[in-house]
């Protein structure tokens, strides 16, 4: 069953939903979560204490309003736009992904966070 965050960033809040994976839910369980946010082109990303591999969500290329699990930093991630690794219009993390859920609202409105604005994670509903 799907389950239902509010992202707090700088003066934006929406909300998101996680999906049924393993990567999700270890994220989930460690909820409420706070960091300074950091930013690569139209990407919000900040270390969270969850370490997790690749798994079968894994991908290269993400869409508007996707939230990633970024192993390699052990990063949560949220996509809003083109990154500096783009082609086009694509939207390319730096390296692989685990897709964890998706932003229910309208994503671009992280386009006002800047970097080390804070983001909170916590628990809805």
């Amino acid at each position: 069953m799907p389950r239902r965050i509010r992202i707090k960033a700088g003066a934006v809040s929406l909300i998101a939903e996680l999906n049924d994976s393993p990567t999700s839910a270890a994220i989930h369980a460690a909820l409420p979560l706070e960091a300074a946010a950091q930013t690569w082109g139209e990407e919000i990303y900040f270390a969270i204490p969850v370490a997790t591999g690749l798994d079968e969500t894994a991908v290269d290329l993400v869409a508007v309003g996707d939230l990633g699990y970024w192993p390699t930093g052990r990063a949560f991630c949220i996509f809003f736009g083109p990154t500096p690794a783009s082609r086009g219009d694509e939207i390319r993390p730096a390296s692989a992904v685990n897709r964890i859920g998706r932003v229910l609202g309208d994503a671009k409105a992280f386009k006002a966070v800047a970097d080390g604005d804070l983001v909170r994670l916590e628990g809805e509903g």
